[in-house]
């Protein structure tokens, strides 16, 4: 016999709440049907939770269905499936979590006594509505369904409320502890974007790529507060306002209403959550009160009490909820005899397709058969994986097909050996673990990873840090659908003989080299006790990938990943394999072939009018121009320069001409959007211009120009990796240009940076001035005859900028070309031999510096330094200065190392010539001076460079 609330808990609930005036709008009779929305706040507990409700116009009572919404949202996300299961007979409610949208309460991680509390107030408010289906008084016919926060929420309704009839949780944990704490290792990235998340509830962590509303945790992704009108199904929506708010009666407990003050780094977490995260991520690594506090708050926790029918969802692209999550429900829930089918999408909080509207009509299936008890509602299979099968040619997304199985196999399904290769490896975990290997990035890994079957990933394991062990190739194609396991020892030089590891299966290419990580995955383990080794078995991430026929497998085990958090303390790692790579098959699952799509017979007849118009009518593509052998040894002409991003109100770069000659230093200036970047740009060949031509040592700039290699760039700082030495990074770069090493010219280009002995230590122990000085390294790596430098001195001191002046001085004398763009004026001034200014993308001028520079209302006064008999004169007094500065018509007067600058106010050269020899200065010249800054204003009409 099933528990009931009290009656009159029901009752109360029902009156708590009052029904405002609502609006209608007409709808069309060939329009979908209308959906009612009304939106109320309920009182619950002391905690004012915003919620909505949605109907269509069926007569009678029907089953409710109660939708929750991802971590970080609110309601409005999920309204558009909502309204669509209203207009399919249900009543619908959606709430704001506590502590996210316009609800009040903090975030305690679907806390039983709250959270999960609100739930159950939600069914007693349903049970006294009108129009809801019971089952017995105060019991409602009602599903829950959710992703990743909401799906939770789902299986925890179901654990603690038995009036939960049906639930469909999506892209959810089962174990919380078990998804932040896999293995004893903290998911540091992750755990991090939750509590931001939390931070700023409303902002949400849903998949950056999810095909429509309600798929998850995204930020983003929600329409803001509902206001009625149109529905994003179609149709309309009317919508009433409650106007007024009354409390739910009951004995509020502790904690459910304004929290003690905490914090404010806590935002809307409750401080005994905030306290746990803020332990955790200092210490590195989860305790057991942490272990314990979030298992209390998950499903596993009333696992045994789950005995409804459940639709499992859950995403492959998905390295915060994995596949194993799911498989956890299922075996439970099955084991407790609820009807169970699973379902693995292409998506997941990575990202990649979610499939929304699929899974969403699969939802409203589950909830026909289970809440309606309509028999002929087609569920879908037990167990069904989408699976790529190749790239739709209109739009660039993987297409999916479905692989299907009348039962769930689990994750270890007819598995077969496949033996590794490889003697023992040892390998460091970095101090500080870094640089971390790569594997899933929130948001950006679940497009690649719905590719990986197609041979597109993204992984990146750093030498030294990792072992690998390679199978020989495949003879057959092997598709993997589970998590696959192997037996290998570790052993640890660790003070406490720990060992944190991160292991993952390659597929690997027929040339060795090309490797794909499926699902972008990594599956970490913290092994104790290793200092003499430690026998351990590794589970794998579980995945569906097919390795083709001559590709292998090869295992990974890295000592550090971005997404999780790594021993600070060096240590050596040993990893030897003692046994094969065992990989499950699911033998059971047969692959329904995709649906063959319009274009597979349309495209090729578009195809073929579409190449007889351009055979008609088509220009002939322009051929990129012959070389100039009068510019062969020009360093750089730009002829008509023009440039007009998409979109753009104006040109970034307009009609724009010049030329540099072999052993110049030209500063190219001009305030900010005068088209520098742009212009640099082109001539690096990154972007196409729209007009004009670029052309270095007489040959066309076009992107991979054989003559860009003569051509070194440093734009905006440079990349290492700080545990290597400058000269191994300067190495590992010119490896990865393929050129033979012999035309790197090291030592020419780290004698003119003047690196010395720091050349040797690794880069994390540089200063910024020598960090600066090795990407100048690089950049002239090669001595390219043209030098492009974009703001070097960024960051740099006064005698680093003076060093850094110096380099580039150094490396044009030898007969080469430095282009530099630079805000600091006076370092130009000293360093640049030619200037072009740029303003609005226009050539404002161009010359040499002492040319541009060369005018203006300041005069130099070049003074004797000895008398006629070879006698040293004295530096003009004080007084003297003062004097000077104080005549008629004069502004100012200065004692500089050049002589003296007078800033005439009024007065001209000659009346100041004639009063400085009346007061018997000594002087030998009087001649124009302007600083460039002076000159630049005046070029630009005073606007900030």
């Amino acid at each position: 016999m099933r528990l009931r609330l009290p009656r009159w808990a029901a009752v109360t609930a029902a009156l708590t709440v009052l029904a405002g005036a609502g609006t209608w709008t007409a709808v069309a009779s060939d329009d979908p049907p209308p959906v009612h929305r009304a939106d109320r706040t309920l009182d619950v507990d002391g905690v004012r939770l915003d919620t909505s409700y949605f109907t269509g116009d069926d007569d009678g009572r029907r089953p409710a269905v109660l939708l929750g919404h991802g971590f970080g949202g609110s309601k409005d996300d999920v309204r558009a499936q909502a309204e669509g299961l209203a207009r399919e007979g249900y009543a619908v409610l959606t709430w704001s979590a506590r502590g996210f949208g316009a609800s009040t309460g903090e975030i305690g991680l679907n806390d039983p006594e709250h959270e999960v509390r609100d739930v159950s107030r939600l069914i007693d408010w349903l049970a006294a509505r009108p129009e809801v289906l019971l089952d017995k008084a105060g019991d409602p016919r009602v599903g829950v369904s959710g992703a990743s926060y909401g799906g939770a929420i789902s299986l925890l309704a179901a654990g603690h409320d038995p009036r939960v009839d049906a639930i469909a949780p999506r892209i959810t944990y089962w174990n919380l502890a078990d998804a932040l704490f896999p293995n004893g290792v903290f998911k540091k990235l992750w755990a991090g974007i939750f509590f931001s998340a939390g931070n700023g509830a409303g902002e949400g962590i849903r998949p950056g790529a999810g095909d429509g509303p309600g798929t998850g945790d995204a930020p983003g992704a929600g329409d803001g507060p509902a206001t009625g009108g149109a529905s994003a199904g179609g149709g309309a929506t009317d919508t009433a306002t409650d106007t007024a708010t009354t409390t739910v009666t009951g004995k509020a407990p502790a904690g459910s209403g304004t929290a003690a003050a905490k914090p404010p780094a806590c935002g809307r977490f409750t401080a005994e959550l905030c306290s746990l995260y803020q332990r955790v991520a200092v210490a590195g690594k989860p305790d057991d009160a942490a272990r314990a506090l979030l298992e209390a708050r998950s499903p596993s926790a009333v696992g045994d009490r789950i005995k409804v029918p459940a639709l499992l969802v859950q995403g492959q692209s998905d390295s915060l909820f994995t596949l194993a999550q799911s498989d956890a429900m299922a075996r439970t829930l099955a084991a407790n005899g609820a009807p169970v089918a699973v379902d693995w999408t292409s998506g997941g909080h990575d990202g990649g397709d979610q499939e929304a509207e699929r899974v969403e009509r699969r939802v409203g299936a589950w909830f026909d058969r289970w809440l309606k008890k309509d028999a002929s509602a087609d569920t879908g299979p037990a167990f069904r994986v989408s699976r790529t099968g190749g790239v739709d040619s209109t739009n660039g997304r993987a297409t999916t097909r479905a692989a299907t199985a009348d039962r769930y196999p689990g994750l270890a399904s007819g598995t077969t050996d496949v033996p590794l290769g490889g003697a023992p490896r040892t390998f460091a975990n970095p101090p500080g673990g870094a640089p971390p290997a790569v594997s899933a990035v929130p948001g950006l890994g679940g497009g690649l990873s719905g590719l990986s079957s197609l041979g597109v990933g993204l992984s990146l394991d750093f030498p030294g840090q990792h072992a690998r062990f390679d199978a020989k190739p495949q003879t057959g194609a092997l598709r993997i659908t589970g998590a696959p396991t192997v037996r290998v020892k570790v052993t640890s030089t660790a003070a406490d003989g720990s060992a944190v590891l991160f292991a993952k299966v390659y597929d690997v290419g027929p040339d060795g080299r090309q490797q794909v990580l499926p699902a972008q995955l990594v599956a970490p383990v913290r092994v104790e006790d290793a200092r003499n080794g430690r026998s351990v078995t590794l589970t794998l991430p579980a995945i569906d990938h097919e390795v083709e026929a001559g590709h292998r497998l090869r295992l990974v085990v890295a000592a550090t990943d971005l997404g999780y958090a790594s021993p600070a303390a060096p240590a050596a790692y040993t990893v030897a394999v003692e046994g094969p790579l065992t990989v499950p098959t699911a033998p059971g699952l047969t692959t329904r072939a995709a649906a063959l799509p319009w274009w597979v017979w349309g495209l090729p007849l578009i195809g073929l009018a579409v190449a007889a118009v351009l055979l008609l009518t088509a220009r002939r593509r322009t051929a990129a121009p012959a070389p100039d052998p009068e510019l062969a040894a020009v360093p750089l002409v730009i002829t008509g320069l023009s440039k007009k991003y998409k979109g753009g109100e104006r040109y970034s770069v307009k009609d724009l001409s010049f030329r540099v000659e072999q052993g110049q230093v030209l500063g190219l200036l001009g305030p900010n959007g005068a088209g520098k970047t742009t212009t640099l740009r082109m001539l690096m060949g990154l972007i196409a211009p729209d007009e004009g031509e670029i052309r270095v040592f007489g040959q066309a700039i076009r992107p991979g120009a054989p003559v860009l290699s003569r051509v070194g760039a440093f734009v905006e700082g440079a990349g290492f990796l700080p545990h290597l030495s400058g000269r191994e990074n300067l190495d590992l770069y010119w490896k990865a240009t393929g050129r033979p090493a012999g035309d790197a010219h090291v030592d020419e280009a780290l004698r003119i940076a003047n690196l010395g002995g720091a050349l040797e230590r690794a880069v994390r122990t540089y200063s910024q001035g020598m960090r600066q000085r090795l990407a100048l390294a690089q950049a002239m790596l090669g001595l390219p005859d043209l030098l492009i430098l974009d703001e070097p001195t960024n960051g740099l001191d006064p005698p680093q900028i003076r060093e850094m002046r110096e380099v580039m001085i150094r490396y044009a004398a030898g007969g080469r070309t430095v282009i530099v763009s630079s805000h600091l004026l006076a370092e130009v001034e000293q360093s640049c031999t030619h200037l072009v200014v740029m303003d609005r993308g226009q050539l404002v001028q161009a010359g040499p510096v002492a040319e541009i520079t060369g005018s203006g209302d300041t005069l130099l006064v070049t003074l004797a330094e000895r008398t006629p008999d070879g006698a040293p004169l004295p530096v003009l007094p004080d007084a003297l200065v003062e004097k000077i500065g104080a005549l008629p018509g004069v502004g100012s007067a200065a004692r500089t190392d050049a002589g003296l600058l007078v800033r005439l106010d009024g007065a001209d050269a000659t009346a100041l010539i004639g009063e400085l020899v009346r007061l018997d200065v000594p002087l030998t010249g009087v001649g124009p001076h302007r600083r460039l800054e002076d000159a630049f204003l005046t070029l630009i009409g005073g606007g900030a460079a």
